[in-house]
């Protein structure tokens, strides 16, 4: 899932400075399982922003809105009866939800609330780890799904660095080496000599370097 922290609230406050009435819109998918952008959490922004308000001695009219998801357009058309009621759409969605937004309502200010950080998983209650680079090209059925690009502190495609302990990255000791992880399963299937090939570098221009990615499947077309 995509992760996301909630900005500080003073680059917020400085944000929507300018408006009097917002409309603070979160999103029910990936922001609010890492409980930085669902209903709770919009409830609690637009909470603060008020009392902020009130301290200053500001009158600011802020309503609050979840949507199931922030990047398709049959749940972003919920916005359509309400968009022009506001000065500003203040959006707990990550990056592509309030680009997504903001294509459907060109004329409307759309303003993040959120840092997009990483495509992770929920590892435990409070706790998201990062485990996937959306690099375009998945190795993941050779190194027994074990991303080296994202779970190696290097990056190594070729074995590990030889600086490991106990187990332990010796970049952080906190955190299990990799390559570790990758031979001792690969160990117990009996499949280690599918670290015999040589890899090259990871091909970057599948992720950046061309402008935006893009799937088109034309066996999902109506």
């Amino acid at each position: 899932m995509i992760t996301g922290e909630r900005k500080p609230l003073s680059e917020i406050k400085e944000m929507v400075a300018p408006f009097k009435k917002i409309l603070v819109v979160g999103c029910g998918t990936c922001v609010a399982e890492c409980a930085s952008g669902g209903e709770k959490e919009v409830g609690l922004l637009a909470s603060a922003l008020r009392m902020d308000a009130r301290m200053e001695g500001r009158k600011v009219d802020i309503k609050e809105l979840t949507l199931d998801r922030q990047c398709v357009f049959e749940f972003i058309d919920q916005l359509t009866d309400l968009i022009d009621q506001y000065d500003a759409i203040l959006s707990l969605g990550c990056g592509a939800g309030v680009q997504a937004v903001a294509e459907i309502f060109p004329e409307a200010v759309i303003l993040p609330a959120l840092n997009t950080t990483f495509i992770g998983e929920t590892k435990e209650a409070g706790l998201w780890i990062e485990n996937c680079r959306a690099c375009g090209d998945c190795k993941l059925g050779v190194f027994a799904a074990v991303c080296p690009i994202t779970r190696c502190a290097k990056g190594l495609f070729n074995g590990p660095c030889g600086g490991s302990k106990d187990g332990k990255c010796e970049a952080d000791a906190n955190t299990p080496c990799a390559w570790q992880l990758i031979i001792d399963r690969l160990d117990k299937r009996g499949q280690l000599d599918l670290l015999q090939k040589i890899y090259p570098p990871a091909d970057w221009s599948r992720q950046q370097g061309k402008g935006p990615r893009k799937i088109h499947r034309e066996d999902q077309e109506i």
